[in-house]
């Protein structure tokens, strides 16, 4: 004879089982391999209802270095590694340290104009209440965050699509709140970062923003997506980083690809490009 106690205790381990718990409460089985397709689709699908609902029209992307600061944050640094390499004036490893510090503090200034673009754009694309051209970034530090940065000192929203890593990434704080998002999936992301793109601007970087460039690159040549302003900002960098006129003379590439990007020194420059593509696309 089952008693009372013993009653409760069936019901109470069954309740209590992973098949008993509802298919959307269930994280084991929500992560489960058989659910990649839908979990991708959900990533997608959360991200794209609530720019739709914040009427989010168009987005001007910003990529570039996590790893360059800015010149408050440089100097300190390069005084800190100063100040022991006076005491160790011979120490390769402090040497080193150094030369890294001066060269952080000399590209410092790409983290002033970031913030500097980003605050023009924002001011003058979202005037009265207008959601065009909001400033997009992958909601990390250094670049990423002096486009943030811009945006919130203007007043103005601006969307940070943040990215679970090994290594956490942790927002910027510059990003708006309710257009912060974290993803799993490198490619819902970087769907996101192009679906309401209407330009590229792209400070110097490394594996990341190399990553970002060529693939959109790539899917413009390839009339996968429509030809948007993709704006390479600093000159210097980026002709000694790639020699794209290499690949014209090795014939990797047309000659015309060249044309489906613009070196800019100055972030005037950069704001007329967008100014007239979307006087062109009104």
């Amino acid at each position: 004879m089952i008693d009372y106690e013993q009653r409760k205790a069936l019901q109470k381990s069954i309740k209590e089982g992973a098949t008993y718990r509802l298919a959307q409460e269930d994280i084991d089985f929500l992560a489960s391999d058989e659910l990649r397709g839908q979990r991708l689709e959900l990533e997608y699908l959360k991200t794209d209802k609530i720019l739709e609902e914040s009427c989010i029209r168009s987005t001007v992307v910003v990529f570039g270095s996590a790893r360059i600061s800015s010149p408050e944050e440089a100097k300190s640094k390069m005084e800190q590694i100063e100040k022991m390499l006076n005491g160790s004036p011979q120490d390769e490893v402090m040497l080193k340290a150094y030369k890294r510090a001066e060269r952080n503090l000399k590209n410092s200034h790409y983290y002033e104009q970031a913030i500097s673009f980003a605050k023009m754009i924002s001011e003058h694309f979202q005037k009265q209440g207008r959601c065009d051209y909001v400033i997009m970034t992958g909601g990390g530090p250094g670049i990423m965050e002096a486009a943030n940065r811009g945006a919130y000192e203007s007043d103005a929203r601006s969307i940070g699509l943040n990215i679970t890593l090994p290594y956490e990434q942790t927002p910027n704080p510059f990003i708006s709140p309710e257009l912060a998002f974290r993803f799993h999936y490198f490619a819902i992301r970087k769907m996101h970062f192009l679906v309401r793109a209407k330009a590229l601007v792209i400070f110097p970087g490394g594996y990341g923003t190399m990553d970002e460039l060529f693939e959109v690159l790539t899917l413009v040549q390839t009339k996968k997506m429509d030809p948007i302003p993709i704006i390479l900002f600093g000159s210097e960098f980026w002709k000694r980083a790639i020699d794209f006129e290499f690949l014209v003379e090795e014939g990797m590439i047309n000659e015309h690809d060249l044309e489906l990007f613009k070196m800019v020194d100055s972030i005037e420059e950069a704001f007329t490009m967008l100014q007239r593509f979307h006087a062109e696309h009104m």
